[in-house]
């Protein structure tokens, strides 16, 4: 599927002491929800912060809606919600409120009062710096959220939140890029995509610092199956299988639809995949690289 992206690096990197982020190329496609998926330590956060114009120390090229925006539009157009926090931590929800005022021209003072209700913050008086994660996280939300954006860039935004509440963020994440008509998009990060999969229209895998799979999540669904068989067969299979385990019962792993035809004479089960079964078995595959 062509596309036209809303990001666009090119020979990205990032280096620290004993960690690399190393993206030759990689494209965001614009009016997608788009998770990009990894253990942590991955590069993640990295990677988000290189986009949301907080860390501007690294190599290569980053292009923003295919480059025709100025830098005051781009800050604009993208919202951004950090996993650490970026609230100075004396200010209340109310504070948080009163500087987005002040510092985007499109923040919609009334939808951040209703999504503060909606999330149940609305009477909560504490300062930042003494709320929990939870909290944090959702006042970051309501703040971004309230935003007249085009872009919004979400790092482990559903971490620190419940089960209710996760399943609250994908309706909002939906809802949003439901009034854009193709012309929103998210991308937004996740050590465990299994609570956000119901969302995601399109994947990033990284693992050690680089990209190790991408895609839209049914063409993956396509590209890879789940394999079960039984016990005496494993020691073959596991040759072909990527996040391959045995159980009392067999063995499970993944494997690439193209090559199954080296399981033939094998007596085997063959199932669609769960994005969170492709993410675990294409990170455990190259869990094994040098950074």
């Amino acid at each position: 599927m062509n596309t036209e992206s809303v990001f666009r690096l090119e020979e990205v990197k990032k280096k620290y002491k004993g960690f690399q982020l190393d993206i030759p190329e990689l494209k965001i496609p614009k009016g997608f929800a788009t998770a990009l998926i990894g253990e942590n330590g991955a590069g993640k956060s990295t990677l988000m912060n290189i986009l949301a114009g907080t860390r501007l120390d690294y190599k290569g090229k980053v292009t923003y809606f295919e480059g025709d925006m100025v830098e005051k539009d781009i800050r604009e157009n993208v919202g951004y919600t950090s996993a650490t926090g970026y609230f100075m931590p004396q200010w209340t929800i109310k504070a948080v409120g009163e500087v987005s005022e002040l510092l985007f021209d499109g923040f919609r003072k009334d939808k951040y009062k209703q999504l503060c209700e909606d999330l149940d913050i609305s009477k909560e008086n504490k300062a930042v710096g003494k709320m929990s994660d939870g909290m944090r996280m959702k006042t970051a939300l309501a703040a971004v959220f309230a935003r007249e954006t085009r872009c919004l860039l979400l790092d482990e935004p559903a971490s620190p939140l419940d089960p209710l509440m996760r399943d609250k963020l994908c309706g909002m994440i939906r809802e949003y890029l439901d009034e854009g008509n193709g012309e929103k998009t998210v991308f937004f990060s996740t050590h465990n995509i299994a609570d956000m999969e119901n969302v995601t229209d399109y994947c990033v895998i990284m693992e050690k610092g680089r990209v190790v799979e991408q895609g839209f999540v049914e063409e993956l669904k396509e590209k890879y199956v789940v394999v079960k068989g039984e016990a005496e067969d494993a020691a073959k299979a596991e040759k072909i299988l990527i996040g391959f385990r045995t159980n009392s019962y067999g063995y499970e792993g993944l494997c690439k639809a193209e090559d199954l035809d080296k399981l033939a004479g094998l007596d085997i089960a063959v199932e669609t995949p769960t994005l969170s079964q492709i993410s675990v078995g294409v990170m455990q595959q190259y869990s094994t690289l040098k950074a």
